[in-house]
């Protein structure tokens, strides 16, 4: 049986993966040690999820708790498997800016030499695996804010006549930007899973998330945009805004559009890719217009504050021009825009979010 080994199994996109590849007749191999709740606290702990996972897969998903910092304990569990992996979905990250800049070590050794180790055991002992990374937008640092943006009443907008009306394409330079630690990190990450492709033939692809989002988010106030702003809807949590008038604009997509283009890209893949993936101007909205759509999903008002200093490196606008993977994909279609998204958010956590809430 072909094997998919999943890091950040337990996570948003990892635990959406391995729901995916066991339907489709893969056993799954889990690489998660909830680090997480040592970024965030309790309430972003992935535990939850992967007792889920291990409760409806049984015997066909493999929990191995380990950090991928440990490039021997890496080794050993892909020389396990060996060529029997066939796809390394790779989603284990620490993905914060601010909590970066606490311990740029641990930002730099999870994002950046977890990744050099998982490629590196791949290339060893299952070479003809497909690898997908993970990355983000953020790898661009802050040059989509020097684009031509006008204000308007709920958000900014880029100049209608400009190249990237349509949303950002992988032409945007990486370099000379303030990325903040995280988005250093995450490009040497992004680099390094392209050179593994182009230098040794591996068949690799980078994904650069836009806001990547979901039912399965363990959201909190540092990472999880859209499914933390629901919670806290949910919950009467205060949620405080960060710069740019609340206007800033964020595209979205769904944890399951993203694994269908994983899939999409494990199907037929290529060597060295490089794709933005992102809500698109399919699903995207300021931060003003997305607190409108929980209150009006929820039925309740959110309790907010704004803070004029923004966060080092966030952008003011971003929407991915998803056009390349379309054109090499073009039997993949989003399903989600961003109502129907918090929608699905809310519908399947409500209950235990309030649940906690009450206790």
């Amino acid at each position: 049986m072909a094997v998919a080994l999943i890091t950040g199994s337990a996570g948003l996109i990892g635990s959406e993966a391995v729901d995916s590849f066991v339907a489709r007749g893969y056993e799954v191999v889990g690489i998660d040690n909830d680090m997480r709740k040592r970024f965030f606290g309790d309430e972003a702990s992935t535990s939850w999820q992967r007792a889920e996972l291990e409760r409806r897969h049984g015997t066909r998903y493999r929990h191995e708790n380990l950090d991928i910092r440990d490039a021997a304990a890496v080794s050993r569990v892909l020389a396990h498997y060996g060529a029997d992996i066939t796809a390394v979905i790779h989603t284990a990250a620490q993905p914060s800016h601010d909590w970066a800049a606490r311990e740029p070590f641990t930002d730099f050794g999870v994002n950046a030499v977890g990744t050099l180790n998982l490629l590196e055991a791949c290339r060893e002992h299952c070479p003809d695996a497909v690898f997908v990374f993970t990355s983000t937008n953020k790898v661009y640092g802050d040059t989509p804010n020097r684009l031509p943006l006008v204000e308007q009443e709920t958000r900014w907008e880029i100049d209608p006549t400009h190249p990237f009306a349509n949303g950002i394409d992988e032409s945007m330079s990486i370099d000379q930007s303030t990325h903040s630690l995280f988005g250093a990190s995450k490009v040497a990450a992004d680099v390094l899973v392209q050179e593994y492709g182009r230098y040794f033939g591996m068949r690799t692809g980078v994904f650069r998330g836009g806001c990547l989002t979901g039912p399965h988010h363990s959201g909190t106030m540092l990472h999880g945009f859209l499914a933390y702003l629901m919670k806290c809807t949910v919950t009467g949590t205060p949620y405080r805004v960060f710069g740019y008038k609340g206007k800033q604009v964020r595209d979205n997509i769904h944890s399951a559009d993203l694994v269908r283009a994983v899939h999409a890209y494990v199907d037929a893949p290529r060597v060295g890719e490089v794709y933005n993936m992102g809500g698109s101007r399919v699903s995207h909205c300021s931060m003003l217009e997305a607190i409108t759509l929980c209150q009006q999903i929820a039925g309740r008002e959110l309790p907010w504050t704004y803070e004029e200093k923004p966060r080092i490196g966030d952008h003011i606008w971003y929407v991915s021009d998803i056009g390349k993977f379309r054109r090499h994909y073009p039997a993949w279609q989003q399903q989600f825009d961003v109502a129907a998204l918090l929608q699905d958010i809310h519908d399947q956590n409500v209950e235990r979010w309030q649940t906690a809430a009450s206790r």
